[in-house]
């Protein structure tokens, strides 16, 4: 763990916790990074950790070979969704065998307690608690468990652990044709999108069909759906939004002669292993479990109708398909938020149009808790709410005086 302590003493108020979500990312690299506005900086000691399995606190570590030379892509048929199951039991084994016991304890609940344990370690009654992205579900959980402990908390991005799986990868994928959307609106109204007076979705499709018949290229290098698909995606998550660039890139590819399919073969072994946390967590909080290869196709239906364009959350697939093959229990499954009477309002901050942890999940979380939370929007693109001044002012009033935004309050979008 770190913190930076309290630039003014006198004025300090308590201890401000920090996560950066992933799961993965680092809370220490969090505090002791610069995006806390020297307001906050004057009052709070900023205190951030890396959770059990990751970054510093005793990292779950994998042999490197089996991560690189993992399936790719999509399994298309039962043969390879078998190959796939059989890969994550293996490396499964594998993380377990390089990281002790400690692997099949890396759920939320588990780092909600200890963050408690850190709280009583720093000798503070009550905390308070900056959470972004999958950071939100520890505060979630921290106020389900801990609630009479907390002065303040604010979760930006929310995720929303109430979903099942089919739920979870549809909503996750609406949001990214949401932000495409977004994308094609802003291209049709702006004279330097370089794609400006196209027909920008029909462009998209035709790359991504040319794509699927390995007719997609780059350069002399071949493009794959899922590589368009991963770009925009990282392109939408940017705050500001990487639009330009992302349209810019599309205009970079060429169609061509379909080149020869095939599986990526297997290396040899190399010794050594790599940090590999974010499956463990994911796959212990969630019971994503798809049993084979034809309930794969009814969940690639329900998301390709949700998100006729985008298809998928890039991401939320990849966390879906690396469960496969797990036990059928998690640790911490999702169900329903529970919050109770003890902790105070919780803010929720949420972009109106964020690829990640898209706008339905806040107010879902937010509905489950109602007199619990109180919900404020940004109204405008990218993975988190925080970042202009109006949005900032609103998190330093609240986390300094407790002073919510009234109901229905949001930010103005901004491009900045």
């Amino acid at each position: 763990m770190a913190r930076r302590k309290a630039t003014s003493p006198a004025k300090r108020i308590g201890v401000l916790l920090v996560n950066p979500g992933g799961p993965g990312g680092s809370g220490v690299d969090m505090a002791l990074g610069s995006q806390f506005p020297a307001e906050l900086r004057a009052r709070f000691d900023i205190v951030g950790f890396d959770p059990r399995g990751i970054g510093r606190s005793h990292p779950i570590k994998c042999s490197k070979w089996l991560i690189d030379n993992a399936p790719r892509g999509l399994p298309r048929n039962q043969r390879e969704f078998d190959r796939l199951v059989s890969h994550n039991r293996e490396l499964r084994q594998d993380c377990r065998k390089h990281s002790g016991p400690l692997f099949d304890h890396a759920d939320t609940l588990n780092v909600v307690r200890d963050m408690d344990a850190l709280r009583a370690g720093l000798g503070e009654e009550k905390i308070n608690y900056f959470g972004h992205s999958y950071g939100t579900l520890i505060g979630q959980q921290y106020a389900e468990k801990f609630g009479g402990r907390i002065r303040s908390m604010v979760l930006d991005s929310n995720m929303d652990h109430s979903l099942q799986t089919k739920d979870l990868a549809v909503t996750a994928a609406a949001a990214v044709e949401d932000s495409l959307k977004e994308f094609v609106r802003w291209c049709k109204t702006t004279p330097a999108c370089t794609l400006h007076g196209q027909d920008i979705l029909l462009r998209w499709d035709r790359l991504l069909a040319a794509a699927d018949r390995g007719a997609l290229y780059e350069s002399a290098a071949p493009v794959s759906a899922d590589d368009i698909i991963s770009r925009a995606y990282e392109a939408f998550s940017s705050g500001p939004p990487e639009w330009p660039q992302l349209a810019k890139w599309l205009t970079t590819l060429r169609f061509g002669r379909p080149h020869p399919q095939g599986n990526t073969p297997r290396t040899s072994q190399p010794p050594g292993t790599e940090p590999h946390g974010r499956d463990a967590v994911f796959c212990q909080d969630w019971e994503a479990r798809i049993r084979d290869y034809r309930e794969l196709q009814a969940l690639v239906r329900a998301e390709s109708a949700a998100a006729p364009h985008a298809r998928t959350s890039p991401e939320m697939r990849q966390a879906i398909l690396s469960c496969i093959g797990w036990p059928k229990h998690a640790n911490n499954p999702q169900r329903p938020g529970r919050m109770g009477s003890q902790p105070p309002v919780i803010l929720l901050a949420n972009a109106r149009h964020d690829p990640a942890t898209g706008y339905a999940w806040a107010r879902n979380v937010q509905n489950q808790a109602q007199k619990k939370t109180r919900l404020f929007t940004y109204d405008g693109w990218g993975h988190g709410a925080i970042g202009t001044t109006c949005t900032m002012n609103a998190v330093n009033n609240y986390l300094i005086h407790r002073s919510l935004p009234r109901p229905g309050a949001s930010c103005p979008a901004s491009r900045n």
